[in-house]
């Protein structure tokens, strides 16, 4: 059985890496002042910072059912007996759901959709064990089931810089961005039941960074060896250093460097930092 790998957008990974393993990408969409976008094929990270500014919050948008029965028929011509897509978290974008109705339709092809339960790098980090193991000749069972053990050690927090950035987006009330900008506070994110919530409040974004550089450090000693994703928001130089810092206190930890796109920057908003990792 020949199996396929197919991502969305939202996993960042870079062209270049999807070419090599050969990793099939459906794009979300931002819509910004009436004009909507495919991110990563129409409308990358940098152009998208450089155009929203402090502007109209954009609007963003799953891809349709037909992307996905699209990239299923071509694969079956290509003579792909199988495909796993792996979607962001079904608790932030209906991706997942699309994804399921189109491969309930797909003929000819055993399809298999991995919710990924987060976003972003860690989100590509499946895509990316998935399409190592399926060069390998691992057909989708076998997939599945490495997907869902990776999902055991599989965490990520993420540090918002600007509170009234999602307060626009009616994820945080008015009062509470007032209050959160007078104490500086800067809160601590991650993905709970398949959705985005508060982990902790922080008074500054040196001692946010800190804390989550904690709670790597404790992952470690958990599971020992990881891999993990610095991920910034139009801050590549702040994520270079932090990486750097990060490599010689965690030597045995495997780091790269990936960015919250237009999809996730729209909830988010420029400046936000994360770190995500899972076992080796």
């Amino acid at each position: 059985m020949k199996t396929a790998i197919v991502t969305d957008s939202t996993a960042y990974l870079p062209a270049a890496l999807r070419e090599e393993l050969g990793i099939g990408m459906i794009p979300l969409s931002v819509t910004i002042d009436g004009e909507t976008y495919e991110e990563e094929t129409e409308l990358g990270a940098d152009r998208f910072y450089r155009m929203v500014g402090g502007g109209e919050l954009p609007k963003t948008s799953q891809p349709p059912i037909g992307k996905f029965a699209e990239c299923f028929r071509q694969l079956s011509e290509n003579g792909f007996d199988a495909v796993v897509v792996v979607t962001l978290s079904s608790g932030i974008s209906g991706t997942f759901a699309s994804a399921v109705q189109a491969g309930d339709m797909a003929e000819n092809m055993d399809v298999r959709v991995f919710d990924s339960e987060i976003s972003c790098m860690m989100q590509g980090f499946y895509a990316v064990r998935g399409a190592k193991m399926a060069r390998g000749g691992a057909g989708p069972d076998q997939i599945m089931d490495e997907l869902a053990t990776m999902q055991k050690t599989m965490n990520a927090f993420f540090m918002v810089d600007d509170l009234a950035h999602l307060q626009r987006g009616g994820r945080l009330s008015g009062a509470q961005a007032l209050i959160g900008g007078l104490l500086q506070v800067k809160p601590l994110l991650h993905f709970k039941d398949k959705v985005i919530v508060p982990f902790e409040k922080i008074r500054t974004r040196k001692k946010a960074m800190g804390r989550i550089e904690q709670l790597l450090g404790e992952a470690v000693e958990e599971n020992g060896p990881m891999e993990a994703a610095v991920i910034h928001a139009n801050r590549p130089e702040d994520a270079a250093v932090w990486k750097e810092s990060l490599e010689a206190r965690y030597p045995e930890v495997e780091f790269t460097t990936s960015y919250f796109g237009p999809v996730i920057g729209t909830h988010l908003g420029e400046g936000s930092m994360g770190l995500g990792w899972v076992k080796k």
